[in-house]
């Protein structure tokens, strides 16, 4: 258990710099080279900002669902957990993915290592998870 939740606090950590990333983003911050495969170079024009507004949101939703799913609060959530997990584990591999194959070489050196540990810390959070309710009903 010890190392199912250690995982969801690395991924809901490096979630939180992520969301934190976005809300510069929407507040102004020049850092558009480092996300969107760097189509909005500098500052986000105001639709991108609501994007990433949005992507805030999900990503927190995001990190919710894996430390419920290692017991952790919110523990209200953990039954929806149980397969929505899943949907986050998939997600991570898409991102990782699409941080690797961005042309923007600044976000690829930023973002792809960070996609790599999230989508660890998300499979060890979901396969972990899973061993201990499987040990527990033995």
């Amino acid at each position: 258990m010890k190392w199912v939740r250690a995982a969801a606090i690395v991924f809901a950590a490096l979630t939180a710099g992520i969301v934190a990333f976005q809300l510069a983003l929407a507040a102004g911050a020049p850092w558009g080279d480092y996300a969107m495969g760097g189509a909005y170079s500098g500052v986000y024009p105001p639709p991108m900002r609501a994007a990433a507004v949005v992507q805030a949101v999900v990503l927190a939703v995001f990190a919710l669902v894996v430390l419920a799913r290692a017991g952790l609060p919110p523990r209200r959530w953990a039954r929806v957990a149980r397969w929505l997990v899943w949907v986050v584990v998939v997600l991570s591999a898409v991102s990782l993915v699409l941080n690797l194959a961005t042309p923007s070489g600044g976000e690829r050196a930023l973002w792809a290592p960070v996609a790599a540990v999230m989508l660890a810390a998300n499979l060890v959070v979901a396969v972990g998870a899973r061993r201990e309710a499987r040990v527990r009903q033995s």
